[in-house]
């Protein structure tokens, strides 16, 4: 399964925005609450699980959507299923490792 990631310095620490690849370009609606996920913010390229692997252990800030990218992060340890929030049916998460 591929990934789209994009990578950020923020006050001198490493975001990662992380989503399964075939979400790229939806918007996703609950309330009046909207999730875009914008080729400009989450895909600045596409990778495989070995890259995602290393971008979510070396990452102080994750932003995460997707089954795919939830369920990798939560098996690496990184945040809890406990967090995890839904959107039109998609998961997503946010992570801060300070």
């Amino acid at each position: 399964m591929p990934f789209a990631v994009r990578t950020v310095t923020y006050q001198q620490n490493k975001m990662l925005n992380i989503c399964d690849a075939d979400l790229v370009g939806r918007t996703l609606t609950k309330s009046d609450f909207t999730l875009n996920i914008s080729r400009s913010y989450f895909a600045e390229r596409i990778i495989e699980r070995e890259e995602a692997e290393k971008l979510l252990k070396t990452s102080s800030i994750i932003n995460m959507v997707g089954k795919e990218t939830i369920s990798l992060s939560v098996k690496m340890g990184i945040g809890s299923s406990k967090g995890v929030k839904e959107i039109d049916g998609v998961p997503f998460l946010l992570v801060f490792k300070f």
